[in-house]
């Protein structure tokens, strides 16, 4: 290339050392363009882009030691359902608060209550939701559903909604959602590869104790699409659906998954916040 021999004669650098910084730079600039994407990871955060299936997917693993994953869903002082992560992220900020990662934390009922358990700061503000079959309550009855939670010593899991309930597991925070995808490493049986049941879709899955991977799709996709990328592509053997259309998550600033149009108020949140002077986004 004209412009690498120009910057080798400029500095009159020797030959195989300018090489050498050559092939360094094509190294990253290669690492940037596979499928797994650049990784960005701040504050326990990782985040970067995956392409499976030639569809583009969110990934957004949180380490549970270094970054404080919580739910949120009314203002602890005025009660008042947050509604969307633009208001969660002014409720930070006036609290002195960066927001750094949050997403829909599950399925929501007409009321805009969680359907299933929800678990804020230790406390049980809904309880484990065993109804099965109810078509009003959509893809929540398309079983197995599931919990994710996060326990008492730090570890993350998803759990089919009877194994979590036979675990007699004590969350500091959980979300009920459904239908399970992945269940023991293997795909929800229910799922078809031919469906055209298209929509984007986000879902969780914690890959060790200590982490806890949120997903969101850039485009629609089936639930068997869906699952197979936690199977096969990210080795998750328990994944859990939290919702599709409407699904959005905000991490480095940006937002991902459905466009702003489809966005509904949600009721339940993840979210990871750090003090605003320390944070370097």
């Amino acid at each position: 290339m004209q412009t690498g021999d120009h910057h080798c004669m400029t500095f009159q650098l020797p030959f195989p050392r300018c090489l050498r910084r050559l092939a360094s730079a094509l190294s990253v600039l290669v690492a940037c363009v596979l499928p797994i994407g650049c990784a960005q990871s701040s504050h326990g955060i990782a985040s970067h882009d995956v392409l499976f299936d030639n569809v583009h997917y969110r990934v957004v693993t949180i380490d549970i030691a270094k970054a404080k994953l919580g739910l949120h869903w009314r203002d602890p002082v005025g009660g008042q359902p947050f509604g969307g992560i633009q208001a969660l992220k002014q409720w930070g900020a006036e609290h002195g608060q960066s927001l750094l990662f949050a997403a829909n934390a599950g399925i929501y009922d007409a009321q805009g209550e969680p359907l299933g358990m929800y678990v804020e700061n230790g406390t049980v503000v809904k309880p484990l939701n065993t109804a099965h079959g109810n078509p009003a309550s959509g893809n929540f009855s398309l079983l197995p559903n599931g919990v994710f939670a996060v326990d008492t010593a730090g570890h993350a899991m998803v759990m089919t909604t009877a194994d979590f309930a036979a675990a007699h597991v004590q969350p500091v925070l959980a979300s009920q959602s459904g239908p399970m995808l992945v269940i023991d490493g293997k795909l929800n049986p229910a799922f078809e590869a031919t469906s055209d049941s298209a929509k984007w879709r986000s879902g969780v899955c914690a890959p060790s104790p200590g982490k806890a991977t949120f997903v969101v799709s850039a485009s629609p996709v089936n639930f068997h699409a869906f699952a197979r990328l936690f199977l096969d592509k990210l080795g998750c053997r328990n994944a859990l659906y939290l919702d599709g259309t409407l699904s959005q998550i905000y991490v480095g600033g940006n937002y991902y998954g459905a466009p702003a149009f489809m966005v509904k108020p949600y009721a339940g949140m993840f979210a990871v916040f750090a003090p605003a002077a320390t944070n370097a986004q």
